[in-house]
């Protein structure tokens, strides 16, 4: 992994800005990390435990994620996602709007969420995921935030190191978690220098998959995921903070790029 490390300095020395990195090899347990305990503002990566609240309800009887909810002209708030766009207030299954909510970082589609299994119950299973640093307090896009939500790249690790193991909720809820993770849409950031994801084979023979989560505010740029090539797999936690918008998206595209040839090789 030196050689993958190297390169992955090189491009944060270069990029600037504070970065808080862990990799790890899930396969051999090898594992790097940079700056793993500094707080970041979350931005859309708290979506992922949000996610996993909602699958710990349901799995307690409480919610039933293939039930309806109808969205309110109240509800809708700005920022990405499409729900706000709507021009009739729909009714959606609780699972649908745990897919917006991820690959399309819809906003909205994560306050009804929110609002559907409460704050305790969001921050009762960051604990018992084990992200002991990291904190979840407010919706998306609304009010003043005299406490922000905040990550660890450590944490983000554990948590992505989980459901790779099938230990966040379930092994049911884990897998349903990473598929929903695999759609996601928004792929500028790790995988935007990869070739196309959905060709079956490329020139150097190895067929990719990442299930990810994106996450950026201006100033603030995240993107977290498990990189599959072939058999290996790789826990991939990047944030970043106080870099150029457009070098730290470039800077995130690099450290992809780096995972994945070292993957092939």
């Amino acid at each position: 992994m030196q050689k993958l490390i190297e390169k992955v300095q090189s491009t944060i020395q270069a990029t600037g800005g504070e970065w808080g990195i862990v990799l790890e090899d899930l396969n051999t347990g090898e594992k790097w990390e940079h700056h793993a305990d500094n707080l970041f503002y979350a931005a859309s990566v708290i979506k992922l435990p949000i996610m996993a609240a909602v699958f710990a309800e349901s799995e307690k009887g409480n919610i039933d994620i293939h039930g309806t909810l109808s969205l309110r002209k109240e509800d809708m708030v700005g920022g990405s996602g499409v729900l706000q766009h709507m021009t009739q207030n729909p009714n959606l299954a609780i699972y649908d709007l745990m897919m917006l909510m991820i690959i399309q970082s819809d906003n909205t589609a994560t306050n009804v969420l929110i609002d559907l299994v409460g704050v305790d119950n969001i921050q009762k299973t960051m604990q018992e995921i084990g992200m002991e640093k990291s904190s979840f307090y407010h919706k998306m896009m609304i009010g003043d935030r005299k406490v922000k939500n905040e990550l660890t790249s450590r944490d983000v690790g554990v948590f992505l190191k989980k459901l790779h193991k099938g230990g966040v909720v379930s092994a049911e809820a884990s897998n349903q978690m990473i598929d929903i993770m695999k759609r996601q849409q928004i792929r500028d950031c790790l995988a935007g220098d990869l070739p196309y994801q959905e060709l079956e084979h490329f020139e150097e023979g190895a067929r990719w998959e990442l299930a990810n989560k994106t996450g950026w505010v201006p100033g603030v740029r995240h993107d977290v995921g498990i990189f599959s090539v072939g058999d290996e797999c790789i826990a991939v936690s990047v944030l970043s903070c106080g870099a150029d918008d457009l070098e730290s998206r470039r800077g995130l595209a690099e450290i992809g790029e780096s995972v994945y040839g070292f993957m092939l090789g």
